[in-house]
């Protein structure tokens, strides 16, 4: 693949520096002591400070400059004084590397004292400076003015195909992986209070089950047969189950060879649990406590903001019947029309079935398409035991 004519630049600048003697790939450890959210946070003028990040920014004036580092946590205003940075004769660090071979999107490393300047921004004043790690590929160019983005990168298929891209240049996506994580922490938390017993189970199955999709299909050379990735982590935790458990759970990844769009991934996580001597509503109790729980550890509330909408976690949830939801927002009771009647009652509401569609599937198909949409807040269909919770 050709190179772009940045990325020729940057190789270039990526000679000069090993020219100059200066590894731009040091294996050496950069010792941090503090973040960018830590500094403002927890402002002391005068502190000492060292830390790294990205260079996203810089702003030359001749002996003195500006720049932004940004770090997991956010960005920091950087301030360079050329005297200040190279006190020897030499002052190549500062009018070499720094002004005319560091791009946007290096990795750099500083240590300095902390100051406001006359605008009351926190600043790192600048005393080393070190490169750990020369970019060879430019970002993209991400304009911010008085806290709003200009020219964002909003492209989907840019954003979920190179996505270290998008959380570089917009860095509020790091939220939701943090907020995953949190959220994983707090599932684990519960279940293990409630005296569950998390277990991992195979991956590739010689029989796969537990849900109806097609596999992702491999070869074992060993025992010379076929082997399945798992599409449910089911049949084997209701082994344990009857191996004698009495509570398991799995959070593991799962794959199914099929359709492929934003809100369907081959590879995704799964959360599947089994216990002996309950019922479904016991579930469904157990279900609303511990997203209830989730939601206020990650918000602090049971209240949770989507788009211009507000779910509320908060138990208890609305439980429905399949026919009576149906009943509900169609005005219709389903329960006791043959397979004739429910196709004809499916074309007058316009949804799309055909004729090779049994009972079970057209109703089926009347719930996905005028019940669901209408589940704002978390409710229970309760013959299927299911949450049903749609994005506004």
């Amino acid at each position: 693949m050709a190179l772009s004519e940045q990325e020729k630049v940057r190789r270039e600048s990526l000679q000069q520096i090993r020219d100059l003697g200066i590894d731009p790939y040091p294996p050496d450890t950069f010792e941090t002591s503090a973040t960018s959210q830590d500094i403002k946070a927890n402002y002391q003028e005068g502190r000492e400070v060292s830390i790294a990040g990205r260079l996203m920014g810089k702003r030359v004036m001749g002996k003195a400059s500006f720049a932004v580092l940004q770090d997991s946590e956010g960005t920091i205003q950087l301030y360079l004084k050329r005297d200040e940075l190279c006190p020897e004769e030499d002052k190549t660090l500062y009018n070499k590397l720094f002004k005319k071979l560091l791009d946007i999107g290096d990795y750099i490393g500083v240590k300095g004292d902390v100051f406001k300047t006359k605008t009351e921004e926190i600043t790192v004043h600048v005393q080393e400076l070190t490169l750990l790690s020369k970019s060879l590929k430019p970002l993209p160019v991400v304009k911010e003015k008085e806290g709003q983005l200009f020219d964002a990168i909003s492209d989907p298929q840019f954003r979920y195909r190179q996505r270290y891209v998008d959380l570089t240049v917009n860095p509020s996506v790091r939220d939701v992986f943090v907020q995953r994580t949190r959220l994983i922490k707090s599932i684990r938390e519960y279940l293990d209070a409630q005296h569950f017993l998390e277990v991992e189970t195979p991956i590739l199955q010689p029989i796969y089950g537990g849900a109806a999709a097609r596999p992702f299909t491999t070869h074992h050379n060993a025992l010379d047969t076929t082997f399945y990735m798992r599409i449910a982590d089911e049949l084997y935790l209701k082994r344990l189950i009857a191996g004698g458990y009495e509570r398991v759970y799995e959070i593991g990844k799962d794959f199914r060879n099929e359709g492929m769009d934003r809100s369907h991934n081959p590879e995704f996580t799964m959360l599947e649990l089994y216990v002996a001597y309950k019922d479904y509503q016991w579930m469904m109790d157990l279900t609303e406590a511990m997203l209830e729980k989730i939601a206020y550890d990650i918000h602090g509330s049971t209240k949770v903001p989507v788009d211009d909408k507000e779910i509320d976690f908060q138990r208890p949830w609305q439980r429905y019947t399949m026919f009576g939801a149906i009943e509900e927002f169609t005005g219709k009771d389903v329960s006791a029309l043959s397979r004739d009647e429910l196709f004809a009652f499916a074309q007058d509401m316009d949804i799309e079935i055909d004729q090779t569609m049994d009972k079970g599937k057209i109703i089926d198909e009347v719930f996905s398409e005028k019940v669901e949409p209408n589940l704002i807040a978390p409710a229970f269909n309760s013959s299927l035991a299911r949450v049903e919770m749609k994005k506004p």
